[in-house]
């Protein structure tokens, strides 16, 4: 199986956090812009399913393995049972826990078939533990981050709220770089603000393209790229609230 197989072996520490960012990515699309068409995959009224996020970011909902032992470790089996005797924000958490489990181990298990050294896997954990959790992403529960956001959004008080939710590449303001210049030394402060400022979806940090932009959540006041949330800036200009795709479907099915 393509989900539990995964599509290569990776043999550095590089290369297995890559291997994690790109599942993890497939798995927060499964349950936030894409948590629609998850949700319909897992019908209670199926075989036991598990949620798969593939290396190249895209994810399916499949039976296990049939070998046994597996050549990966397996996710949490039969999350389709419970869909419908939990809201949908609570199966979602608990989906979006198991994950973060499973992507865990993923990891850790090549580290091992590699045998990588206790410096390779201390590494590789402090690498894994820089990047927000999937439960964290779907519960907006990022309260460090939240904390951060919320200082530079009053820092930037003089700018309207759509103004100020859109950051460009270097990690300012796009909006504030303007005002900035009138008062000395606030652009530095800005961007001393934003230095750990990580993307709420990939998890990366500031991007280096001179085109890449940032979008803040006006809900949970999580920092997002806008190619990660498929956000121009153009079309933020023109948007009053923004919510991300986990605050937009946070609202439990009838």
């Amino acid at each position: 199986m393509e989900g539990g197989a995964g599509l290569y072996n990776p043999r550095t520490v590089e290369e297995v956090f890559r291997d994690f960012k790109g599942r993890r990515a497939a798995i927060v699309k499964a349950l936030t812009s894409d948590v629609g068409e998850f949700y319909q995959q897992c019908d209670p009224e199926k075989e036991n399913l598990c949620l798969y996020g593939l290396p190249n970011e895209q994810w399916e909902v499949n039976l296990p393995a049939e070998e046994v032992p597996p050549e990966l470790p397996e996710p949490a089996l039969g999350i389709n049972f419970a869909r419908d005797g939990l809201s949908e924000k609570e199966w979602l958490s608990l989906v979006a826990i198991h994950s973060d489990t499973w992507l865990l181990s993923v990891s850790f298990y090549f580290g091992s078939r590699f045998a990588f050294d206790k410096a390779d896997r201390k590494r590789l954990f402090d690498m894994i533990n820089g990047v927000p959790t999937i439960f964290e992403v779907v519960t907006g529960n990022m309260k460090k981050q939240t904390k951060e956001k919320s200082s530079a959004a009053n820092r930037n008080g003089n700018l309207s709220k759509s103004d100020s939710k859109v950051r460009s590449s270097d990690g300012k303001n796009s909006k504030a770089v303007q005002a900035n210049n009138e008062e000395d030394g606030s652009e530095e402060e800005d961007e001393d603000e934003h230095g750990e400022t990580l993307c709420g979806a990939c998890g990366d940090g500031d991007g280096t393209g001179t085109d890449d932009f940032w979008i803040c959540c006006d809900v949970c006041e999580v920092w997002f790229h806008g190619k990660c949330v498929k956000i121009t800036p153009a079309r933020a200009e023109h948007i009053k609230q923004y919510k991300c795709p986990a605050c937009s479907n946070k609202r439990a099915r009838p």
